[in-house]
């Protein structure tokens, strides 16, 4: 069951890591692997109520391959880290299979108290490099999270999130890994999609002032004709603006200049 496992992981890896060029080397120089193998062993002490020797192990593979997984944390079969440095899995998270993080990643709580406080990421999961998953949500499966996102709400199935705090901004299509969570083809701004939501709204008011101006007045630009220009124009049949008179209450040395004839 040991052997078979780390065969699962060791092929796994080599799947969604074109830089793994044989089985010796994943073994050898995967902190990500060995990071697994140090938690399932932390995870059998922990469960038998060792709880400090859990606690120490993780510890100690933490120094080792910079990633700390909470001895307490729930993981699937076939998980791979790739790179691995930084990476922070908390007490109860819960990682089902065929996911994929990478350096930089935290599954975090938000929460003090000891019920569930960490996310719950589905089978097939992809986590870019720097994102933060925080509280207890769930990550749909074959979702796809981007890099340097921040996560606070759950995730459908199969969807793209990027940004601070991360928006959904296309659905995965494809069913191949896909590399930091996003694929080749261009992302689109959400940002950008709701400017561009405004201006279509901003269009189709003006779209209906128009039409409202027509049943008015007849023709549009014979209700603006009625309206005052504000500058002068060059045509004499366009009537100009009338001046502003000027009050005299306005203007305090107009009214301090009254008062002084009026006291003489």
């Amino acid at each position: 069951m040991i052997f078979k496992s780390l065969q699962e992981d060791i092929a796994s890896i080599r799947n969604r890591d074109p830089a793994a060029h044989s089985w010796l080397e994943v073994v050898l120089c995967y902190p990500g692997l060995h990071a697994v193998l140090i938690h399932r062993l932390s995870r059998w002490c922990w469960a038998r109520g060792f709880r400090v020797l859990g606690r120490f192990i993780s510890h100690v593979g933490k120094i080792f391959t910079g990633i700390e997984i909470h001895p307490a944390a729930t993981i699937g079969p076939r998980f791979f880290i790739d790179h691995g440095t930084g990476v922070v899995i908390g007490e109860t998270a819960v990682i089902g299979a065929d996911v994929t993080l990478y350096h930089g990643v935290t599954l975090g709580g938000t929460s003090l108290h000891k019920g569930k406080r960490h996310p719950t990421l589905e089978d097939g999961v992809i986590v870019g490099s720097g994102a933060q998953v925080l509280g207890p949500i769930t990550v749909g499966k074959g979702a796809r999270v981007g890099a340097n996102a921040v996560v606070l709400t759950d995730v459908p199935p199969g969807v793209t999130m990027v940004g601070i705090p991360a928006r959904m901004v296309m659905r995965r299509k494809e069913t191949e890994f896909c590399a930091y969570g996003l694929g080749e083809d261009d992302l689109p701004d959400p940002v950008v999609r709701a400017i561009d939501s405004v201006r279509g709204q901003v269009s189709a008011l003006i779209e209906r002032v128009q039409e409202l101006e027509t049943e008015l007045h007849g023709h549009p630009a014979e209700a603006c004709g009625r309206l005052p220009r504000m500058f002068p124009s060059a045509d004499p049949t366009v009537p100009a603006a009338p001046a502003a008179t000027s009050n005299p209450v306005d203007h305090p040395q107009t009214a301090v200049a009254k008062s002084r004839e009026m006291s003489s």
